[in-house]
């Protein structure tokens, strides 16, 4: 089982991160479990092996010794002579969760960990369900903040709060255009942008592709967001912004990822889940998906490139200084991954 285990981990799955939990405390505990699944497989029988032993000569009565041919067990590979089969794995983590957020978190075992990387480069969006809470404002955006101020919400209404929301989506997909350096003078520019398939090229801060409201309850409302570049304190700063772009404040009382890519909650591991056997299952039934969506945004790319403005020059540089990994409220941008 051990080889052929280790063959059946190399890929990408999602799990599910609890709020309070940090993305490193989750990597390091699915590590432990797939480790004690490798390393509990029942050893193989030891090897026989001809030794002499010196015994008495039988039927002597003088108590003569005479060395005898015997087999016994070779126990140089037992788990208790030669330690465990298995001490580390390559775990990776994707676009990571902070201690306070929750959701899907896609993580790479093995060769995986390219996968992950793969995924970063390609600008796959990503959705979260945000929820906003009305009539103060905090030092960090967050519920249990400092209390900076308080003020009155009662003329906010589902309607304010949807126009205020196109806008946003609005000024976002401009910028996303504007990071895309496509010409939408083109025919096949155009049909991209409206099928949503338009991604930046190089860095860019947060960009919403999409924005609703689902549920509206003074001083509550759950906003639903599709977005891609973003960090959890970024997506909070937005609730800010709705609140002042309101008359009023917000704050965020929590947020959590229900897709990331190809991965949704459906195929997030819960904790109880996160041994071998089920982490196992669950790279190999991602496996064609991951690669169907790889596949597709690699086409994607190379259409984008040939579509590019005449006027863009490959722009290793990135977005300008003064708007690189930074939103309108001047949060920084966290993109990295993880591969241990």
């Amino acid at each position: 089982m051990g080889a052929a285990g280790v063959a059946r981990l190399h890929g990408l799955f999602a799990a599910y991160k609890p709020p309070g939990l940090h993305w490193k405390h989750l990597r390091d505990t699915v590590e432990l479990q797939l480790l004690k699944g490798l390393n509990a497989r029942k050893p193989p029988a030891p090897q026989q092996r001809v030794r002499f032993l010196l015994g008495p000569v039988e039927g002597s009565e003088e108590k003569e010794l005479t060395l005898t041919a015997t087999s016994v067990p070779s126990l140089t590979n037992h788990p208790l002579v030669r330690g465990p089969a298995f001490t580390s794995l390559k775990i990776g983590m994707g676009h990571r969760l902070d201690v306070q957020a929750s959701g899907v978190v896609v993580l790479g075992v093995g060769q995986g960990c390219s996968l992950l990387t793969d995924m970063y480069h390609a600008h796959l969006t990503k959705d979260y369900t945000v929820l906003g809470l009305l009539g103060k404002a905090t030092d960090d955006f967050r519920e249990d903040g400092r209390l900076v101020e308080r003020t009155t919400y009662d003329h906010v209404t589902r309607e304010k709060l949807d126009r205020i929301l196109t806008v946003i989506q609005g000024s976002h997909q401009k910028a996303l255009v504007t990071y895309s350096h496509l010409d939408l003078q083109t025919q096949e520019a155009y049909e991209m942008a409206v099928k949503g398939l338009i991604r930046p090229m190089n860095k860019s801060p947060m960009l919403v592709t999409g924005i609703r409201c689902l549920r509206f309850a003074p001083p509550e409302f759950l906003l639903e967001v599709q977005c891609m570049n973003e960090t959890q304190k970024q997506l909070r700063s937005l609730v800010h912004e709705i609140g002042l772009a309101l008359k009023t404040t917000a704050v965020c009382s929590h947020v959590r990822r229900t897709r990331d890519g190809c991965f949704t909650l459906d195929d997030a591991l819960l904790r109880t889940q996160w041994n071998l056997n089920s982490i196992q299952d669950a790279i190999q039934a991602a496996a064609p998906r991951v690669a169907a969506e790889l596949e597709k945004n690699l086409r994607l790319q190379l259409g984008t490139q040939q579509l590019q403005g005449p006027g863009w020059q490959g722009d290793n540089e990135g977005p300008s200084p003064a708007l690189e990994g930074r939103t309108a409220g001047g949060a920084a941008v966290d993109k990295g991954q993880s591969c241990a």
